[in-house]
Order: structure tokens, then sequence, then C-alpha cells
């Protein structure tokens, strides 16, 4: 018999149907019995009168406690007097599948009864709560919408290694690894051979993987391991022109999430799903540092001075919605020594902007160097010269002026949500004191 999800049990009124789940609650009453089982769709209760020919059902459900797995087989009926769904199975066989041995060690239906350490200790247990469930059902949808729309614009995936002979980009913040008998480096992000499809003429890539930070940071914000959603594009005109693109990826993502799953999350999360409107707002560093310290009296740390930090990060973002009403912001002209070698400069400004999201910075966006001369003379400025000899290589037979960005996914579906922390938007954490589960 073919089995029903719990979505579709509409479609089988007064049929004999199958079902499968985890048992959410066992009520026992003196003439009948209740139990509500649940899958990843919902959730139906099964009814289980005590008579004679059911002593056999009354039995396994007496024994049964919740979480426990079942396969119900009976009969499913509509009925007005059943809160739940208005339906009910009335069952003729309960398998038992798997049962549960005793009481959880946390309490999943209520998150804020337990400290997130501890639940991050028993994930597997978290993870069935109904919250954290439309969290993953909420980021598929928002990158397949964005994976739609870049392949829709003609992009290439792409799968690019995570060992690698050398430290990637800065050289610092990398895991190294024994590679048989010499050392090798997890990757802290495809930058490199993002760039090298660039070199190769494919013109526009993009991949979903993960990358590797070895930080030293227990912040909201970070993680050592994180999926990272990488785009590089050639021909690009100005640093605009990559802006723009940005901009329509957030909407795509966050337009196709708003009508999907819109209104749970208002009722899950309390948020507002807001696709916000184009243009982004836009403003250089140097007229931001003067905005925030007339307003707010904040001023830039003197190690910070030509970049940004968390906190004027958020006060940007508080900023940009009283004076303009949006959630996004674009920040441009930072400071060379504050960004990485390859970026492109125009009279010694980088052609980058970070964007920023309800007061966090999502992405680092930039146009590349792509001369050769030039990108040697700023690696060197930077101290580098061995580690990226096999990157330079890249340019010296030709390469497209090109430029791209990256989005971490797990920080945007916290700020997408509102979740305290990243460690509640990742499957599984990965963090300075966190190896397992």
């Amino acid at each position: 018999m073919k089995k029903i999800s719990f979505k579709d049990l509409n479609e089988h009124f007064n049929e004999e149907i199958s079902i499968e789940g985890f048992v959410e609650n066992v009520r026992d009453l003196q003439y009948v019995q209740f139990l509500v089982v649940r899958d990843i769709t919902g959730k139906v209760q099964v009814t289980v009168e005590k008579n004679g020919e059911n002593e056999w059902l009354n039995d396994i459900v007496s024994d049964l406690i919740p979480e426990s797995t079942v396969k119900v087989t009976g009969k499913l009926f509509e009925n007005d007097k059943v809160k739940l769904n208005g339906m009910e199975i009335i069952p003729k066989e309960i398998v038992v599948t798997s049962k549960c041995l005793g009481e959880l060690p946390i309490n999943y239906k209520d998150s804020k009864s337990t400290l997130l350490d501890t639940r991050l200790n028993y994930r597997f247990l978290d993870l069935r709560n109904e919250k954290n469930l439309l969290m993953f059902k909420v980021q598929t949808c928002l990158i397949n919408a964005m994976r739609e729309f870049v392949v829709k614009n003609d992009f290439i995936e792409i799968h690019t290694p995570k060992i690698i002979s050398t430290a990637s980009e800065s050289g610092s913040q990398v895991f190294e690894v024994k590679y048989f008998d010499r050392k090798a480096y997890l990757a802290q992000s495809p930058q490199f051979y993002k760039q090298m499809a660039m070199c190769s003429g494919f013109e526009r890539v993009f991949e979903i993987a993960p990358a590797f930070r070895a930080e030293n940071s227990n912040s909201y914000r970070h993680a050592t391991e994180f999926t990272s959603f990488d785009i590089e594009i050639s021909y690009l005109e100005s640093l605009d022109e990559l802006m723009d693109f940005e901009e329509n990826l957030f909407i795509a993502g966050l337009s196709a999430v708003r009508e999907k799953y819109g209104d749970e999350i208002k009722k899950m999360f309390g948020v507002d799903v807001v696709v916000p409107t184009k243009p982004f707002p836009r403003i250089k560093l140097e007229e931001l540092y003067k905005v925030l310290e007339e307003r707010y009296g904040f001023k830039m740390n003197y190690e910070d001075v030509g970049d940004m930090n968390s906190e004027s990060e958020k006060l940007a973002s508080k900023y940009i919605m009283e004076k303009y009403g949006h959630e996004f912001v674009f920040i441009t002209d930072f400071s060379a020594k504050k960004r990485a070698f390859y970026h492109k400069r125009v009279n010694g400004i980088p052609q980058g902007a970070d964007l920023i999201w309800k007061g966090c910075e999502t992405t680092t966006l930039a146009l590349r160097e792509n001369n050769y001369e030039t990108l040697c003379n700023q690696a060197l400025e930077k101290g580098l010269k061995d580690d990226v000899k096999f990157y330079l290589e890249f340019f010296k037979y030709g390469c497209p002026p090109h430029g791209g960005f990256a989005i971490g996914v797990d920080r945007i579906t916290m700020l997408l949500l509102g979740t305290d922390s990243l460690k509640e938007t990742m499957f599984i954490y990965r963090g300075p004191n966190r190896m397992e589960p």
C-alpha cells in the first residue's frame, strides 16, 4: 500500500491508507486512545476505541512512548469534532518501527527552556522543533530561488577544490592539514579558482559550497565551516553594475520566500519578509563616518579606520532605515590597507563595497585587478609572493575585467528570520569549541 504524505491526506477520505511518522502525543482515556502522528508536512490524529476487537492495538498504544516512530494502516475519515485538521485515521494496524527508549534530554518544543549549547549537543533532537524545520525550508527556498536566478542569467555552476596547496587569499585564518607527505590547507573561499574561470573564458560562474575559516571566534555571526554562495562575472563596466546585479539576486530570493513562507515566518518568528526596492542606498565610507559621528556620537576606533566594525554596521543600518526606510545599504570607498590585494583600485581607492543588511555585513563585493603587473605589485605590497604564485600565473595570458562577491548562506538565513545566532541556522555548527555532533 502506498504511503501517503500528511499534506495530501485530504485527497484520500474514506480510503484505506498507510502513513509513517513520529508519535507526537499519546492520550490513553477510559474508552478511547488518541495518537498524534507527525511527518515533515503535518500532523494527523489516530483514534483507537477500547473494545475486544482492538485489544491488541490498545496494548501497542498503551506501551507507546512519544517520539517513537510508527507505521499506521487504516481508514481516513472526516470528523468535524477533531480539532486537528478535522480528520482522523481509524487504524487496523499499528507497527512500531522505532521505539523511543526514554525521556528526551531536552525539551525541543520549547527552545527557550534550554541553553543553546545544550541544544547543539542534542542537535538531532533540537531539529525536531517545527521552527527549525521551517527555517531549513525557508533556506532551501531562498537559495533555490537565487540559484534559479543565476542559471536563467547564463551562469555556469563550478565546483572548486577545498584542499589546496597554498593558503588562499590573505594567507591567514586557514586550517592546515596533512596531505600525504606535504602540507595542505582547507580553502577559506573559492576566490582564486572562480577568478581562474574568468581567465578560462567562462564569463559567469557560481558555486554553493562549504568554506573554512580558522577564526577563533564564538560570535553570533562566525563559524569555522559555513556555506558560501559565490558569484563571479566577466566584462563588468563598473562597481555599480555589480551592485545592481546583487540587488536583483536578493530581490529574487526574498520574493520567493515571501510568496511561499511569508505568513508562516510571521507566525513562527514574528518577522515580516520585506522584499527590498531598487536601488539600494549607497554611501561612501568617509561620508558615513561623518553621519554616524554627527547623528549618534560614534567615532571609529583608530585600528578600524578605513573599514567597518560590528557597531558601525548596526548604526549604518539604523541611519539608512531612518532616512530611507530601507533594510539594505552598500558602503563603498574603503581603504586599500583594509581590502584584499586583488581588488581593483582607481586613484588608489578599491572598487568594492560591503552590503549591510539589518546591521550586519552580508557581502564584500569588488571588481578584480586583471592586469598581471599591477596584481603582482599589489600582492608584494601585502607581503605576498610565493603563496599566490600559482594564482598570478592565471593573468599572464589574458584575463577579462571581472568582479564578484560571496554570500554566507547561514548568515543571511539568520538575518532573514531574526535569530540570535547563525549557530541556529546551520544544520550542524562548527566553531572553535565545537566538533560534535
